[in-house]
């Protein structure tokens, strides 16, 4: 075998030489070195192997935040487990399925939290080890006990690193098998057009049960051989305190809303920063415009998914396009095509299929799924409906499972919510569909108004009916005081049209 692909093998080939500079910086001032982590990881791969952690056996972890989790992440990565990360907001239920889709030879969780059940994991053949949020627990007791030396697994490029499980909003949640290759690829290219230098240092808010804040971020990071600021979670206040620190910042949506809503947020507290990038869900055009003259910075935006990681980005260089995710990465392939695969033109709307090194590798024992999201040209059929302007540019519709069909008519959300988004005193909108007896599918548009606001549902009916051909005006407007939302800050549209499903049985629209 040539050169290990093993992912943890190429991102140390770029960590600094000298193995006591920073790699995690904590809220309090607290650093963690690189070689501190490095040998907590090979102490805790050298723990998950002898409790039956062996290559290509998986290594389930629910756990906080902390230095510990990720030297958990590499030593995973290191023994040639395949590294398995739940949402720790997750309850019995849901792990239950996880655990019996997944079948983990081990465990780790935090105590108290609903995979802590030793009968659970003897039912399911686990060995359970725990990981509190200061660090501690029984896995940090046997990794104590074993020596820093260890010898990474050796792998190629198609040798399953992780899975991700699919948030599930079309059936049972999909595990998504992703290849050191597949997350190599990604990290190199991702460094390569954010431009990443060694004077960067990250400011990482993000959760690390998610391909945002797990593969993105520390991935890019570790690549670059820098450091960064490592905090549990967002804080507005905690993230202007420390951007001053910092040279990079990747966030949600959510997290530039609110920082915008903080008077302390100015231009001067990002003076030190080159970059700030979002993505896991769509970026009004309203923030992006308010951020730039708040502070004078462009917020970059891309676009990925659990199954291919990042797939487009806004250039470094060129015009940032709000409300677009900009060109499709190095090496990576995109195009609109109908429901037959044909590539569309230029500005026709249709389905988004990539393809490329970054395109996961299967749905986890789930081999008829897997092929029916596939193209027989290899090309991964996304669920995403968008269009590619004159400049090149991807621009986001919705989701195919989003699409409206009211009278025969197909009405795109994104549409519909850019025209509701701007009338005065919207905060944000979500467009939906909902049983209707006479047009099948009947449009619904749930609101949220700015503090103070006068808005009446009948207002925001009529003034769309101004921008928007009839078929497309929502049939129906509710205000409410905020969209329901998944921990990575996109709004749950399968909630909302449960809410709001008999809408038209209550003869309750708008006329």
């Amino acid at each position: 075998m040539s050169a290990n692909r093993n992912l943890f093998a190429i991102l140390a080939r770029n960590f600094p030489r000298d193995p006591g500079a920073p790699l995690l910086e904590s809220a309090d001032g607290s650093i963690r070195s690189y070689a501190e982590i490095l040998d907590l990881s090979a102490r805790i791969g050298r723990a998950l192997r002898a409790a039956g952690a062996t290559p290509g056996e998986r290594v389930m972890v629910q756990v906080e935040k902390t230095p510990e989790a990720l030297a958990l992440y590499l030593a995973a990565l290191r023994i040639g487990a395949i590294y398995l990360p739940l949402n720790t907001g997750y309850r019995r239920d849901e792990v239950e399925y996880f655990l019996a889709d997944a079948a983990p030879k081990v465990v780790v969780v935090t105590p108290g939290s609903p995979l802590a059940d030793e009968s659970l994991m003897k039912d399911h053949g686990a060995r359970m080890l725990t990981l509190d949020a200061e660090g501690r627990g029984s896995l940090m007791d046997a990794a104590s006990r074993q020596p820093a030396e260890l010898e990474d697994f050796v792998c190629d490029d198609d040798t399953i690193a992780a899975i991700l499980y699919t948030s599930g909003t079309t059936g049972k949640p999909k595990g998504a098998m992703l290849s050191h290759g597949n997350l190599s690829s990604n990290a190199a290219a991702l460094h390569e057009i954010w431009r990443f230098d060694p004077r960067d240092r990250l400011l990482h808010a993000l959760p690390i049960f998610h391909t945002h804040g797990l593969f993105v971020a520390l991935n890019t990071t570790l690549m670059n051989g820098t450091s960064m600021i490592f905090l549990p979670r967002f804080d507005a206040a905690e993230i202007v305190r420390l951007l001053p620190r910092a040279t990079v910042m990747m966030g949600v949506p959510t997290f530039y809303t609110r920082l915008l809503a903080t008077p302390e947020f100015t231009r001067d507290c990002c003076r030190q920063i080159r970059l700030f990038i979002s993505g896991s869900a769509p970026l009004t055009v309203e923030t992006f415009n308010a951020f730039k003259e708040r502070t004078g910075h462009t917020i970059l935006e891309r676009y990925g998914m659990t199954e291919a990681n990042m797939v487009s980005s806004n250039p470094y260089l060129r015009d940032r396009v709000a409300g677009s995710v900009g060109f499709p990465l190095p090496g990576v392939s995109l195009r609109i095509a109908d429901d037959q695969g044909r590539a569309l033109k230029p500005g026709e709307v249709g389905g988004i299929e990539v393809k490329g090194p970054n395109i996961f590798h299967g749905y986890w024992r789930n081999p008829e799924k897997t092929k029916s999201e596939f193209r027989a040209d290899g090309f991964f059929i996304t669920g995403d409906v968008g269009r590619i302007d004159e400049r090149g540019y991807v621009h986001i519709v919705g989701r195919s499972k989003d699409l409206i069909i009211s009278g025969g008519f197909n009405v795109y959300p994104k549409e519909v919510e850019t025209v509701i988004d701007a009338l005065p005193g919207v905060a944000e909108s979500a467009v939906i569909g909902v049983p209707h007896a006479d047009f099948g599918e009947a449009v619904v548009a749930v609101v949220v108004a700015r503090p103070q606001a006068a808005l009446a549902e009948r207002q925001i009916a009529e003034a769309t009916r101004e921008h928007l051909a009839t078929y497309k005006a929502p049939k129906a407007v509710f205000l409410v005081k905020e969209l329901p939302r998944n921990t990575m800050g996109k709004v749950e549209k399968a909630k909302l049209r449960e809410t709001y499903k008999a809408t038209f049985a209550q003869a309750a629209a708008v006329r």
